[in-house]
């Protein structure tokens, strides 16, 4: 059987942001689902969604599908998701597969210096304290400069008018993460050389090491290589998929 992939995305994106991906691994002959997170998205609520939301939904998300054997990636914030995703469904996830993601330590926040610079921690809590209902959306310079500098201005652009204010208590609910760190579900973790998002080495081999045993997958591309890069991406995940510590 072809290996199955459900792909959580990170701040302000929704499922859509995985479209080209999954075209590359369908034509690669594999299946691969995208859920929106609650309060992600355009149109929808997001006064009040917590962390707990988004996990909820792609736990109930597996099951009414009853998707077995799940290659569960997740990208940037969408590491801190199926770190719990997999505490509640372990039997039915394969591998967990981060793509530049949180890693967190038990008992942390997304939001944290151990994982954020702390002057990004104040802006964004800023641009969230000033909305009407606690959200923030990364500023264009940010996200032209750090996060997608490997596209033309023309499709940044394009892409950033498409992203959605984030819910900001999705980012400081306090994650209690025991169990996640007794399972034994294999990992990988796939790096991005030219990722500006957070400060070179953050991602790996700080959040990536924070497991003992995991996969190593590295390819070139910013922090939205989903975008830019789309069949290296899917590339990436097979070879992540693979079996490996």
């Amino acid at each position: 059987m072809s290996e199955l992939f459900v792909l959580i995305h990170g701040s302000w994106h929704g499922g859509w942001a995985w479209q080209s991906v999954i075209r590359q691994l369908e034509a690669r002959g594999r299946r691969a689902y995208a859920p929106t997170l609650p309060g992600h998205g355009p149109d929808v609520e997001r006064a009040g969604i917590t962390h707990r939301d988004c996990v909820d939904s792609v736990i109930a998300y597996i099951r009414e599908r009853d998707l077995r054997d799940v290659m569960l990636v997740g990208h940037s914030f969408g590491g801190s998701v199926i770190q719990k995703v997999v505490e509640h469904v372990p039997e039915r996830i394969k591998r967990l597969i981060f793509m530049d993601a949180f890693v967190l330590n038990d008992n942390r926040c997304v939001l944290d210096t151990d994982n954020v610079p702390a002057d990004f921690i104040v802006l964004l809590n800023q641009l969230a304290a000033a909305s009407a209902d606690n959200t923030m959306l990364v500023p264009w310079e940010i996200w032209r400069d750090h996060f997608i500098q490997d596209a033309s201005e023309a499709d940044a652009r394009a892409i950033w008018q498409r992203l959605s204010p984030e819910p900001n208590q999705v980012n400081t609910d306090i994650l209690d993460l025991k169990r996640f760190y007794a399972l034994e579900t294999p990992k990988s973790y796939i790096v991005c050389r030219q990722d500006r998002a957070l400060p070179a080495g953050t991602f790996h081999p700080r959040m990536s090491g924070r497991r003992e045993r995991f996969k190593l997958v590295e390819m070139d591309g910013s922090h939205e290589v989903m975008f830019t890069r789309p069949a290296e991406v899917a590339d990436s995940l097979l070879e992540a998929s693979s079996d490996g510590h």
